[in-house]
């Protein structure tokens, strides 16, 4: 009998949420058993080998690729899951939403105090993805199932829940596993 597919990705994040689930330490081995990885970066698969039992979106919605790869994961991924507070809120790259994206640009690449660009000019190569108006929570683009949320989550609480969900078991974390006081 072939093992379930699980697949991960990391959107607009600082890839915490891949090191937490990283973290389950000698545990690696059991969810190896249980799983087989599909696209990763923890496999370095680019692209989809068929379909998932579970997708791990890590990360939010800045620009046009993000919004592509989200899609492409729920359209592959039975269950999918936002892990960490920048899929479920944003996070810390949602910290630009409070200005115009303009705005923001111009103080990246042309007013901030360590910029040194002589041509003055705000990087458009066809090559780079087209920011968002804002950064989006994972669930303003496509249907999420699950949220875990941390930042990051604990490696605990990503076990509970992968094996819980791989083992067709109810999702019950324990208030310990998703308190942040």
């Amino acid at each position: 009998m072939s093992k379930p597919k699980v697949a991960t990705t990391s959107l607009a994040g600082c890839f915490g949420c891949h090191m937490s689930l990283l973290d389950i330490d000698d545990r690696i081995l059991k969810l190896i058993d249980l799983v087989q990885f599909d696209k990763s970066p923890i496999n370095d698969f680019k692209t989809f080998k068929g379909r998932c039992a579970v997708g791990l979106i890590e990360g939010g919605c800045a620009n046009e690729e993000n919004v592509h790869v989200l899609e492409a994961f729920r359209k592959h991924c039975d269950v999918l899951i936002s892990v960490g507070d920048c899929a479920i809120m944003g996070g810390i790259p949602a910290m630009r939403n409070t200005l115009a994206l303009d705005e923001c640009l111009a103080e990246a690449y042309l007013h901030g105090p360590t910029v040194y660009n002589p041509e003055r000019q705000i990087p458009n190569d066809p090559e780079i993805p087209l920011m968002l108006d804002k950064v989006y929570p994972c669930h303003e683009v496509v249907k999420i199932d699950y949220h875990l949320p941390g930042c990051p989550p604990s490696a605990d609480t990503l076990w509970q829940a992968l094996t819980a969900l791989l083992t067709n078991q109810p999702l019950k974390l324990p208030y310990e596993l998703v308190k942040y006081d």
